[in-house]
């Protein structure tokens, strides 16, 4: 029994991906950007625990969604034909279960919020459940990823002001157009698999121009966010960490620009970095101040 439950916990873990924390970082840091500007500084411990730690579980829900919607998508994939609700190591309903324990997990860590931030997680929580499903008719179904990945600012706002001020809104904003980028980066490595199996991406929608509407993508999402900064708090410190966030951005080029699918998931995997860059300045603002 030690033996079976040893196992069965191996086969949770790989299902929602917790031995790659690349994916719940890139939804941790503009959340938790949100938080610090929201609350002008430290949060406190519990939204910070609130936030940090739904974060990641409702990122593991997502993951146990997505694998069951797309099971027989990834069969034909090679980067995912292991995943084990594609191999039948777990079954769909225990897949859904164990999503919907995690989303509950989450929900009641948001019950202590207050109920602007209920009321947008549940928002949260359709977008997260819509999106696989738009693999399948919509030509860039990144963006409406990118929707579900930035819930966490408004959310962050409502925690701490019980209103979404415009602020947070260019926030999204520059958050969708990151998404679109490092998403598009994540397609590309699939492409060839995803264009036997018929499923859309922006990866191939974008064809021969996906390079650069990576790029403008990621301009996009660097001078929105300068511009979001600087207009509400203003310092040199965001330009500093807009020089950073730029320099990262031509070493994604780099990676990308021949589209070799193991440079392209290596360029997803190191997006966290731009992420974690405008938190580190925010941060670094306030304890200034």
């Amino acid at each position: 029994m030690a033996i079976s439950v040893s196992n069965r916990l191996r086969l949770y873990l790989q299902l929602i991906r917790w031995d790659r924390p690349a994916g719940w970082l890139l939804l941790l840091w503009p959340t938790l950007s949100a938080l610090w500007l929201a609350s002008h500084g430290w949060p406190g411990w519990h939204l910070l625990a609130v936030f940090t730690l739904g974060t990641v579980l409702m990122r593991s829900a997502g993951c146990c969604i997505n694998d069951v919607a797309d099971r027989d998508f990834d069969r034909h994939v090679a980067r995912t034909a292991q995943r084990p609700v594609t191999t039948g190591a777990v079954c769909p309903k225990e897949a859904l279960a164990l999503g919907a324990l995690l989303a509950l997990l989450a929900f009641g860590l948001v019950l202590t919020t207050n109920t602007t931030t209920v009321i947008w997680s549940v928002a949260a929580l359709a977008a997260t459940l819509v999106y696989p499903y738009t693999k399948r008719f919509f030509a860039m179904p990144q963006a409406v990823l990118g929707v579900a990945f930035s819930f966490g600012i408004p959310m962050a706002f409502a925690a701490v002001q019980s209103r979404v001020p415009s602020l947070a809104w260019w926030l999204v904003l520059g958050n969708l157009f990151w998404v679109l980028a490092y998403d598009t980066e994540y397609a590309m490595a699939d492409r060839e698999d995803d264009l036997k199996i018929g499923i859309k991406t922006s990866a191939i929608t974008l064809g021969r121009f996906d390079v650069a509407g990576i790029l403008l993508f990621y301009a996009g999402f660097a001078l929105i966010w300068l511009l979001a900064l600087v207009e509400h708090r203003g310092d040199a410190i965001f330009y500093m960490a807009f020089a950073l966030v730029a320099a990262q951005i031509a070493w994604h080029y780099c990676l990308i620009k021949t589209r070799n699918p193991a440079d392209c998931l290596r360029a997803f995997r190191l997006n966290h970095w731009l992420g974690f860059t405008w938190f580190a300045s925010i941060v670094l603002f306030y304890a200034m101040a």
